[in-house]
């Protein structure tokens, strides 16, 4: 469908002389986001307004192939637009994703070679990217995405590791310097967020960001600093820039996922395809003992958790898949589903994965965690959604442990439940004497998790692993930290003992809505409360200085609600304060929280 010309400064019927003066103008279906392209002096830049207001200052886009810059002595051509309308199932911070956006196709040339610009904008955000046709022994020698940002800002943002398990810290962007920082990167410009990443990754190498020489967040492809070589057409994948003007705004987009290709109907609503939270004995006890197994699973059957996860070392156990078969045939009559641990080298190609993933459904299990695979240059980006595709077909879950970031390939494969790529709780753990920064905790809700679910591992009772954190901070991680499969670092045993067992029980491992609170600041202190049918869930996670919060209750419905409210008590970060209450939304709850802290509260209908 092509749109009235009030929608686009440039569409088809412009000769190429004007469409080079005249910019692509792309709004959003609500009218106050737009985004323009532009090719002015011949170079292709975008730039993104909110209500008319710049917030994203002109960037480059291009791709350098063959030697020839697709980006520099450009004109553009004619442009089609269709409006998108969509709606479907998401495990995240809500349970129904919109797709509402208007896209456009835009023909250019770049030194006599013809490509199509992609500009996606939707009420939460824009994507752009390039499209090159298919060329015998084409090399794409390097990425020339840029987000240009105007002042010095506040960002929060991780240095590059391939495994993406930095810590994020609160900067300026002068900060920066000259090193390199992995996305999803969020800048507080004026009174709005942007979060920069990318979405469907595939067929092309990870993007990371440098600063330039100019002040832009350069793009650079770390894993594949020699390029690489392709026949078929190079699909760029999607430049993202997330605009949110609110914090709550920001942590329920769905853009990422959105500009991912949808799944084939028989996984749009597999039924096999069931988030649910897990047991796990890594974090507790390391390797899993052969002798113990059936204990794991009874301990996983009393807390009511649908998973248990076999992590590295059953392969060293007698006859190994035998005995897994008989962990599996013991879990099946109470209710209780096994996940197996499996290296990324024992599933690289086609034939292995094959063979290994028929050896895991004969053997009864339902999701694989596949671990430690290499940085994500093309080859490696690739293999992630071939090996999503293969374990679809064998109808296993998925779980990408020591993984690249998430680019919202769970939207075409949603067997893909979760993935690491983040600093997780592993990080602070007693036995590799190292620990996690305070500010980290509170600023991954907007940069990590806004792109896809991440699996942290929270959640640790164990009073020697707390190392300064609180047991209200600890179970507010497994609220906050979105995994629809969510597994727990903690040792089953100390969950079974907790005063809070039944709001450890209750946690679920997917929602209906989320509200960032009053009195959340990034790196300092954040507050979510979150609604899984009648019930509401409130976590609060402190970073190292002392603060106060008033928390409103107005997102309850009418009437009274009976409440369970769990309070650090003072030095002793071991124990609760628990408090049994009626309250209404008029309620608020006040708290006065130690660096590091937190609280919880589950509130349900009484």
């Amino acid at each position: 469908m092509l749109f009235p010309a009030l929608f686009l400064g440039c569409l088809a019927g412009l000769s190429p002389a004007m469409a080079a003066v005249r910019p692509v103008v792309v709004q959003s279906p609500d009218h106050h986001l737009s985004a323009e392209l532009s090719a002015t002096g011949g170079n292709l830049r975008y730039r993104i307004l909110l209500d008319g207001r710049q917030v994203l200052a002109p960037s480059r886009l291009g791709i350098r192939s063959d030697g020839t810059e697709l980006g520099q002595d450009v004109t553009l051509g004619s442009a089609t637009v269709r409006p998108i309308h969509e709606t479907y199932r998401f495990f995240g911070a809500h349970s129904l994703a919109v797709n509402d956006a208007r896209e456009a196709s835009v023909k250019a040339t770049s030194h006599g070679e013809t490509y199509w610009v992609d500009l996606h904008v939707a009420n939460d955000g824009v994507g752009v990217r390039l499209r090159l046709a298919p060329k015998n022994g084409r090399k794409v020698e390097a990425d020339r995405s840029a987000w240009m940002i105007d002042g010095n800002p506040t960002i929060w943002a991780d240095k590059l590791d391939p495994s993406y398990e930095s810590h994020y810290r609160t900067l300026s962007l002068s900060d920066l310097g000259s090193d390199l920082y992995g996305m999803p990167v969020t800048v507080r410009v004026g009174g709005a967020y942007l979060s920069i990443t990318e979405a469907a990754l595939k067929d092309y190498g990870d993007l990371a960001l440098k600063r330039g020489a100019d002040g832009a967040l350069e793009g650079q492809l770390y894993a594949d600093p020699q390029g690489w070589t392709a026949d078929d057409a190079v699909i760029q994948p999607w430049r993202v820039t997330v605009v949110a003007r609110t914090l709550t705004d920001l942590v329920n987009t769905t853009l990422v996922q959105n500009l991912n290709p949808r799944p084939a109907p028989e996984l749009a609503k597999a039924d096999w395809i069931k988030p649910g939270r897990s047991s796990w004995q890594w974090m507790a006890i390391g390797d899993p003992k052969q002798d113990d197994q059936e204990q794991w699973v009874d301990w996983t059957r009393q807390l009511g958790y649908e998973y248990y996860l076999v992590d590295e070392g059953w392969e060293h156990w007698t006859d190994p898949w035998g005995s897994l078969a008989k962990v599996v045939a013991y879990a099946r009559p109470r209710n209780v589903k096994i996940w197996l641990w499996v290296h990324s080298n024992q599933v690289q190609t086609p034939e292995a994965r094959q063979a290994y993933f028929k050896k895991a459904v004969e053997a009864g299990v339902v999701g694989v965690k596949i671990d430690f695979p290499p940085p994500a240059n093309r080859w490696w980006a690739t293999w992630y959604h071939d090996t999503a595709r293969d374990a679809a077909a064998m109808k296993l879950m998925v779980d990408f442990h020591g993984a690249n970031k998430p680019t919202g390939m769970e939207r075409t494969w949603p067997n893909v439940l979760t993935r690491e790529g983040v600093r997780g709780h592993e990080w602070h753990m007693t036995r590799y004497n190292r620990t996690i920064e305070p500010a980290h905790d509170t600023i991954l809700p907007f940069t990590r998790y806004m792109a896809g679910p991440g699996d942290y591992t929270p959640l640790v009772l164990d009073p020697v692993e707390l190392r300064g954190i609180s047991w209200g901070h600890e179970v507010a991680q497994a609220i906050t930290f979105t995994s629809p499969f969510l597994c727990f670092g903690g040792h089953p045993r100390d969950f079974i003992a907790n005063p809070a067992r039944d709001v450890l029980m209750a946690l679920p491992s997917t929602w209906d809505e989320t509200r960032v609170l009053k009195g959340t600041e990034p790196g300092k202190i954040v507050a979510e409360a979150r609604r899984k049918g009648d019930q509401w869930f409130v976590a609060v996670m402190n970073g190292g200085s002392a603060s106060s919060l008033d928390l409103p209750l107005d997102f309850l419905g009418a009437g009274k609600w009976k409440s369970s409210q769990l309070f650090d008590v003072k030095g002793k970060p071991d124990a609760w304060d628990r408090r049994e209450r009626a309250v209404t939304r008029a309620d608020h709850i006040r708290l006065d929280l130690a660096p590091r802290g937190g609280f919880v509260g589950w509130i349900r209908k009484g």
